[in-house]
């Protein structure tokens, strides 16, 4: 399984899945059962959802691309790949139509997975069983701080210099994984298995197109898309919703959990009060049991009010 098992460290290769242009997409796929869709963000892979794969693989059948570019993906060139949004989707819906799966998904996004993701399920929202949001956005950002985002965001987005650090050195990956989890710091392995699928140049052109394909103004390639997704989110005020957030994340913060809560306020709510960006890594031995319970339909559990708050 392609998956970091810690410990021991242990990294073997999956399952591919071909791209048009004979692009190959890796993925995760174990277990059996009712599907679980897993969709990472940007400089993570799915190495971030190792945990929950454990937990869930012997009683769901569960599924985690590697984004074009990430992880155990091709990592093609721009004249090869358009590293969009639009794209992204694309992929992933290829990917699932070829799995041919008979039952209803439950969706878990993170970070620009919420966006692709929750992209895929507007286009089929009859094939979304359950929604997992972890630290994510598929909206717009707040109307309070619009077009505004954190100063080392905006270096990459907008500069040569922030491109160069991001390409050259990995400076988006290793800064994440330093920065990224809060309550527990990664270990130097676990950075370093991180950081490993962006070990070239060549490699880390994907960690740069997403932070270049932010969408801020209207004139963004990816901001027709994203409020198309956005537009279409009452499709899932029924859907039954979990949310557990990172309260020290300093990208997707309280103002974009807000967002949530008001659309969905259906959500069970879980606020890790000293948990980061990489909640499903700062704080897996709780999340993990929610997302167990929350799939088997029992009580959630409750936690020590000190350590994680609920709505």
């Amino acid at each position: 399984m392609t998956l970091l098992n810690s410990p021991p460290i242990a990294i073997t290769m999956d399952r591919f899945f071909e791209q048009p242009g004979g692009l190959r997409m890796h993925y995760v796929d174990v277990g059996s059962g009712a599907p679980v869709v897993m969709v990472h963000g940007n400089p993570s892979w799915s190495i971030y959802y190792r945990h929950l794969v454990a937990a869930l693989s012997p009683h769901y059948r569960c599924i985690v691309p590697d984004h074009m570019g990430c992880g155990f993906s091709d990592k093609p060139s721009d004249a090869d790949y358009a590293y969009t949004l639009s794209q992204r989707i694309d992929d992933l819906e290829r990917l699932l139509e070829s799995l041919n799966l008979e039952e209803p998904m439950t969706l878990v996004v993170h970070d620009w997975g919420g966006a692709i993701g929750m992209g895929y399920a507007t286009r089929h929202p009859e094939k979304i069983a359950r929604l997992v949001i972890l630290n994510t956005a598929a909206f717009h950002q707040h109307t309070a701080k619009p077009g505004d985002i954190p100063p080392a965001l905006r270096l990459g987005r907008n500069t040569r210099l922030g491109a160069w650090l991001i390409q050259q050195h990995n400076a988006f990956s290793v800064a994440a994984s330093w920065v990224g989890c809060k309550q527990h710091p990664m270990s130097k392995a676990l950075r370093r298995a991180y950081q490993m699928p962006y070990n070239t140049p060549e490699h880390r052109i994907a960690t740069l197109r997403f932070v270049q394909d932010i969408p801020l103004h209207p004139n963004d390639p990816a901001y027709e898309t994203l409020s198309t997704i956005e537009d279409k989110l009452y499709l899932f005020e029924k859907t039954p919703m979990l949310i557990c957030w990172g309260m020290k994340d300093f990208v997707f913060d309280k103002d974009f959990l807000a967002v949530w809560e008001a659309r969905f306020p259906q959500a069970e709510v879980y606020r890790f009060l000293e948990g980061g960006h990489y909640i499903l890594e700062d704080a897996h031995e709780e999340v993990v049991p929610l997302i167990q319970s929350f799939m088997h339909g029992a009580p959630l559990p409750h936690f020590n009010p000190a350590e994680v708050s609920r709505a």
